[in-house]
């Protein structure tokens, strides 16, 4: 008995994903547990591996396909092993021809007003041709049946010898640009950022913080333990201030909460999400109970996920459930900016550069380093109170470290 495989949800909050690509094809067969796909989600690229044994009879979705809902059927399975050869490779089963057959091969498409034969092609396909005025009768479609697929289209555009229909008076006065589809990442975030800016109120406190204790503790931390060997670290500024974070959450747990509708949740576990650059996009790996690891484990687990989410590798477990964000782009020179909310978290905390700044301390003007750190809130959960109190905790615990240690 045939099996249909559908798109699966990879994540709770997966809603669509794009069909990368095909790892078994038509007539393979396939036993469970197999990867027989690669599907792109807002998050990563994840394997997708059959439930069953059986023989993958059609597939439904061609690869490059994008905007595939969840529980869409991708794929057929049969129930059954083969007797002998593969489906594929029977005789007695029609196959689509490899090039144009006679007309009795599939009846004829209707025709638009233009009489011009109107090709089979896939709603994304004729999206992205007619976003780039790419005329469809000059694409030699590679698709199932004939069909043009986005593959084609994204050919098209890369070929400057592909006929385009004639440039509009806007086309004109643009003088020319890079059309870039946006991939499954950048086209969610986009969207769950345009909401989540629209939907929560937010509000921003900003505070300065004398960095030169922690860097002190850093320096003397990277030099005294090992740089070799299993146990081996080194902590970068970042680490310490994921643990300064967790440890200020524990202090003040009223930040460490989401909006859910009628009521606050205030969690009992301290979940901290990083945001990280990915080709093509960001991703927010999480340290899990980051306020009851020390350091060295923080720092390891960092390294370790931020290259797993460059390579496309995280597990699902591993970029969700965060529940509270830290974006750092104090590598690139900022002296301060305001991140937006990663719903459904009520915070996330923007780190700047370290500067060096003149500063009056007991009475007298000295060189510091200083760095800005800006709180986004979600004003349904944290008023600015709460929000100032957190951020004075954490100045607290950057300017006496030592307290990481305990």
């Amino acid at each position: 008995m045939p099996i249909d495989i559908l798109m699966p949800a990879l994540s709770p909050t997966m809603t669509e994903g794009r069909l990368a690509r095909w790892v078994k094809h038509e007539g393979d067969m396939v036993r469970a547990g197999d990867v027989i796909a690669e599907i792109e989600t807002d998050k990563a690229t994840m394997e997708v591996e059959a439930a069953d044994d059986g023989v993958l009879e059609k597939i439904l979705i061609a690869e490059g396909t994008d905007g595939v809902a969840i529980n869409t059927p991708i794929a057929r399975l049969s129930g059954d092993a083969p007797a002998a050869a593969p489906p594929i490779a029977n005789p007695a089963t029609p196959l689509p021809p490899a090039a144009p057959a006679a007309p009795a091969a599939a009846p004829p498409a209707p025709l638009p007003a233009s009489d011009a034969p109107r090709l089979a092609a896939s709603p994304l396909a004729r999206r992205i041709a007619a976003a780039n005025t790419i005329d469809l009768q000059t694409l030699t479609p590679t698709g199932p049946h004939g069909r043009i697929v986005r593959a084609d289209v994204d050919a098209a555009i890369a070929n400057p010898t592909i006929a385009k229909p004639t440039a509009s008076t806007t086309d004109i006065a643009n003088r020319g640009a890079d059309r870039i589809p946006l991939n499954a990442i950048r086209r969610i975030t986009a969207r769950r950022l345009t909401d989540a800016k629209q939907t929560i109120p937010h509000f921003y406190v900003s505070i300065d913080i004398a960095m030169d204790a922690l860097l002190d503790l850093r320096q003397r931390l990277n030099a005294k333990y090992p740089k070799d060997g299993d146990g081996a670290y080194k902590l970068s500024v970042n680490d310490l201030l994921i643990k300064a974070a967790a440890a200020t959450l524990a202090r003040v747990p009223d930040c460490n909460a989401s909006f859910a509708g009628d009521a606050i949740l205030r969690h009992h576990h301290i979940d901290i999400s990083l945001a990280v650059s990915i080709p093509g996009g960001l991703i927010t790996p999480v340290i899990q109970d980051a306020n009851q690891k020390g350091i060295a484990v923080i720092s390891r687990e960092a390294a370790a996920l931020i290259a797993r989410a460059r390579a496309g590798r995280l597990r699902p477990e591993e970029f969700q459930g965060g529940t509270f964000s830290i974006s750092n782009m104090g590598m690139f020179g900022i002296s301060a900016f305001s991140a937006i909310i990663n719903p459904p978290q009520a915070a996330i905390l923007a780190i700047a550069a370290v500067q060096d700044r003149a500063i009056i301390r007991d009475g007298a003007v000295v060189a510091a380093k200083i760095m800005t750190a800006t709180l986004s809130v979600d004003h349904r959960v944290i008023d600015g109170a709460l929000a100032a109190e957190f951020l004075a905790a954490f100045r607290d615990i950057i300017e006496e470290p030592l307290v990481l240690m305990l």
